[in-house]
């Protein structure tokens, strides 16, 4: 595993919950421009009010998450936590408690355990190890199954880099403007230093395609990190490796969702616009008689045209509508042709699915999960 130059990270127990890593920092040795986006929940987590704040100026230098606690709906307190955490951390490391970006994910409404945290941020330095970022990528886990890392190499006249992703997410994921948490590091520039632009363009056809169970979390966070300290790239191939790390994060996430046993994919084309695309994609992929019918192997077509006859303001004339499952067309199925799709859905753990609109050119893919019996063992005792 490659890792972008100056990074140094550690992920630990701390003792929020219990004895799984806990607490985690990425530090780089140089001063980064960065870029990020954030959950638009109209109840963001303390730590969001942070990050705007601290980001603001383009530039952080570190990066300190914990989880099993949210640090969300615990008012001024827990406000005041993030920002003591950052300076803590900040004195610990020689930087400024501005350039540092703090996240929580875990359970909502519960103070979190300050002395903890600042006790572990007080030592953070003596922690730091070269690279070590799938160490990060498992303290940030809560109900994720495994851990999710994509990176790309690259090189130029400069030497070899590296673009490096992490991300957490298995429930409460229908990301707007942002997803779960994720952290994309590169010891790269792109040559127009346009990271919220690019970072924007990438969210929006990966991170914001995902979703799990239609809850726009409370935490979201997306953050792009550069040290420059290789110099710069094109725009066109840093945000093209951007892109390919972010659709491979993205579909980690939507594979790994809370109970999941089936990742699906779901391309709409031939639509009018991205509104139109997006609206009947989230149709599809959030209702849940799609997705028992997809973990059941049940070919019952109908409820495809169900969920897209349900967004009520995008009628689509259903005679020039088409849809595929694993490339069969559903439409009027015979029984042999049902026969053929319970197959498929049964028979594979990836579900294609092709939605063709046919009222212009515009094509957009997302990614979600089947509904199973764990989602609800999951989320029932999810606190306990």
């Amino acid at each position: 595993m490659k890792f972008p130059l100056g990074f140094y990270s550690f992920g630990k127990n701390i003792g929020i919950k219990d004895d799984s890593l806990d607490f985690a920092v990425i530090y780089s040795e140089n001063r980064c421009k960065a870029a990020a986006v954030f959950t638009r929940n109209n109840f963001p987590g303390a730590p969001i009010y942070v990050g705007r704040d601290h980001i603001k100026d383009g530039y952080l230098q570190a990066i300190v998450i914990n989880s099993k606690n949210s640090n969300v709906a615990t008012g001024e307190q827990g406000i005041k936590n993030s920002y003591q955490i950052c300076i803590e951390l900040g004195k610990s490391l020689g930087i400024p408690a501005e350039d540092i970006l703090p996240s929580s994910t875990g359970v909502i409404g519960v103070p979190l355990p300050i002395e903890k945290i600042l006790n572990a941020c007080s030592t953070a330095k003596s922690d730091l190890k070269p690279g070590n970022l799938e160490e990060v990528a498992e303290a940030i886990m809560t109900t994720d199954t495994r851990k999710k890392i994509s990176y790309r190499t690259i090189t130029n006249q400069a030497g070899e880099g590296v673009m490096f992703g992490i991300a957490k997410g298995a429930g409460m994921i229908e990301p707007n403007m942002a997803t779960m948490l994720s952290y994309i590091l590169c010891d790269y520039l792109p040559e127009s230093s346009d990271l919220p632009g690019i970072l924007k363009r990438v969210v929006d056809v990966t991170y914001n395609c995902v979703t799990i169970d239609s809850d726009t979390s409370t935490s979201d966070t997306v953050v792009l990190m550069c040290s420059g300290v290789l110099g710069t790239i094109p725009d066109d191939v840093f945000e093209s490796h951007l892109k390919e790390i972010a659709t491979d994060l993205s579909k980690m996430i939507a594979r790994d969702g809370e109970g999941a046993s089936k990742l699906i994919e779901l391309t709409v084309s031939h639509g009018r616009d991205d509104m139109q695309v997006t609206k009947i994609g989230k149709s599809i992929l959030n209702s849940p008689l799609v997705k028992t019918a997809i973990y059941g192997g049940d070919p019952n077509w109908g409820r495809f045209v169900m969920a897209i006859g349900k967004v009520f303001d995008e009628p689509i004339p259903y005679d020039s509508l088409e849809i595929q499952l694993g490339g069969i067309s559903v439409k009027g199925a015979d029984n042999s042709t049902k026969t053929k799709l319970a197959e498929y859905l049964k028979s594979n753990e990836e579900i294609h699915i092709s939605v063709i609109l046919n009222t212009g050119s515009f094509q957009k893919t997302f990614w979600s999960c089947d509904f199973t019996e764990g989602y609800i063992q999951e989320n029932a005792y999810y606190t306990t």
